[in-house]
């Protein structure tokens, strides 16, 4: 594959292709809102609702998820779910109306929750194979996808205002990122948990461990989805900073967070998932909570760097565990945090809108020290120890639910 001869650096670079392509996209329609606000004409609440159809479509999409990575695999699906997300951008663009933006809205939710189980079981998959840690360089190509789409609207915007040219574009480079993941793709997803003798339970609710899991992503990724929405406005608004400085809080966030999970897969073999996520999310929160209460354009946007390097490693973090549980306990982990990326930022927004904008973002340094106190709940293994078994997460049993991969 592009005469990478290392298996591992082969299949890295493949998956870290899925992560970024998934990143792109995202960050691609929401760079245009306002142009799709203006096309549709809509009001600030419609779009604060089709912003949650996609978080909507991400929470329905667990039962679908599940059963499509026992039948497809993690490598299949994650193809088909990129394919199709390039195709929703032509559907988004073209749509004209509001009730069948919200209809591609909807399904743009359930094809994400395709790709993120997909692509973070692949990345699973890959730690247990070679034994190494990689999961949080692969979520660093997510936020390096996101940067490389707003350069890329910022680019557009100056050559047409056409939403088509631009997202005929992107759709273009999305199918070159498939392309080039599909050869190097692990076709083996990762060994699930021994299943008991009696699979009547399998069909019970999911573990304990695993709702705590799933809490800790969707709060995770609320903290995460509010930084890149609302940091802007409120540098702008609350903090009075000028027009050209306003923008300074998604840079801030987001290079904090490229340069936090370029290292944190070394932090994860020094001192442990566990200790990443507990300090880590109690540093994004506290930090975000003073430097509200401080105020200011200089404390946000400390802050704001704050949640950037401590949330950073959240995510990965929790994805290894839940993948080292089943494909069951993946699918609604990353389900949940699905949700809470796509959903947390227009809840945020209701916030604001009842309160203030300084209680909004309040929320969020809530939401981060609440990852932190569910870690507390969670059975972490030594970042190497998942490579080295493949089974569970260092609970004394495994779960229940989790059924075999295809």
């Amino acid at each position: 594959m592009f005469r990478v001869h290392d298996p591992f650096r082969r299949a890295q670079l493949a998956i870290a292709a899925l992560f970024c392509a998934l990143g792109f996209q995202y960050a691609t329609w929401a760079s245009r809102i306002p142009a799709i606000k203006a096309h549709l004409g809509l009001t600030t609440a419609e779009v604060g609702l089709l912003l949650m159809a996609a978080g909507i479509g991400a929470a329905a999409s667990f039962p679908l998820v599940a059963s499509l990575m026992r039948r497809l695999g993690s490598r299949r699906l994650a193809l088909l779910s990129a394919l199709g997300l390039a195709l929703l951008l032509f559907a988004l663009a073209a749509a004209p109306d509001y009730p069948l933006a919200l209809l591609v809205m909807c399904c743009d939710g359930v094809l994400v929750g395709c790709l993120n189980v997909a692509m973070n079981a692949q990345g699973a998959a890959l730690e247990v194979e070679y034994r190494r840690n990689a999961m949080a360089r692969l979520h660093a190509t997510f936020s390096a996808g996101s940067l490389f789409a707003a350069l890329l609207a910022s680019g557009m915007n100056a050559l047409t205002s056409t939403v088509v040219a631009h997202f005929g574009v992107a759709a273009v480079i999305l199918v070159l990122l498939v392309a080039y993941a599909g050869p190097g793709l692990l076709t083996r997803d990762q060994p699930a948990p021994v299943k008991e003798k009696k699979t009547r339970r399998s069909w019970s609710l999911p573990a304990r461990m695993t709702l705590w899991m799933g809490l800790a992503m969707a709060f995770g990724t609320i903290t995460e989805g509010a930084m890149n929405d609302w940091s802007a406005l409120y540098l702008r608004n609350v903090a009075a900073a000028s027009a050209e400085l306003a923008p300074m809080g998604i840079a801030v966030v987001s290079v904090m967070m490229v340069l936090a999970r370029l290292f944190a897969d070394g932090w994860r073999s020094r001192w442990g998932d566990a200790r990443i996520v507990r300090v880590g999310s109690a540093v994004a929160g506290l930090g975000l909570a003073v430097a509200l209460l401080v105020g200011g354009v200089v404390p946000a946007l400390l802050g704001f760097a704050c949640v950037g390097l401590g949330i950073a490693a959240v995510t990965p973090c929790v994805y290894v565990a839940a993948a080292a549980r089943g494909s069951d306990a993946l699918t609604l982990v990353a389900a949940m945090g699905t949700t809470g990326l796509l959903a947390g930022p227009p809840v945020i927004g209701f916030i604001a809108s009842a309160s203030s904008l300084v209680w909004g973002l309040g929320a969020v340094a809530v939401s981060a020290v609440i990852v932190s106190l569910c870690s507390l709940r969670i059975r972490w293994t030594d970042a190497a120890e998942p490579a080295a078994t493949g089974l569970t997460d260092g609970a004394p049993a495994p779960e229940p639910a989790a059924p075999a991969h295809p």
